[in-house]
């Protein structure tokens, strides 16, 4: 792409990388994160652009994988020990519960110290 990524994207692309691996945001975490948009905004900002950063970690509120990226994104979350659960039909979703990550800065869930929740 010869454009320069509009300031948005470039804000929303951002915080993806700044997730830490075994961990979520969702679209709407994201947005509330930067202080403007909304969900559907970053989730356009991820359809377009998130190709380059880890958009596993950039989630729906459901825990679902990202249709069509199933099998990658829990490839992905397998490798970084996101904690899953299974659904009653056997269906693997994010724990949302342990795998959401607020932002905070010292909230990295890898420095060897995290508490047995977020495994």
């Amino acid at each position: 792409m010869s454009e320069e990524l509009p300031a948005y994207a470039e804000h929303v692309l951002e915080v993806a990388e700044r997730i830490p691996p075994g961990r979520v945001m969702t679209y709407g975490d994201v947005a509330e994160w930067l202080g403007e948009g909304g969900p559907r905004q970053v989730g356009r900002v991820m359809a377009l652009y998130g190709g380059a950063v880890p958009w596993w970690r950039v989630v729906r509120a459901d825990g679902v994988p990202l249709p069509g990226h199933e099998l990658r994104a829990l490839e992905h979350y397998r490798a970084e020990a996101t904690p899953l659960r299974l659904t009653a039909g056997g269906e693997p979703r994010l724990d949302m519960r342990r795998a959401r990550w607020d932002g905070a800065p010292g909230d990295t869930g890898q420095d060897g110290t995290r508490d047995e929740a977020h495994t």
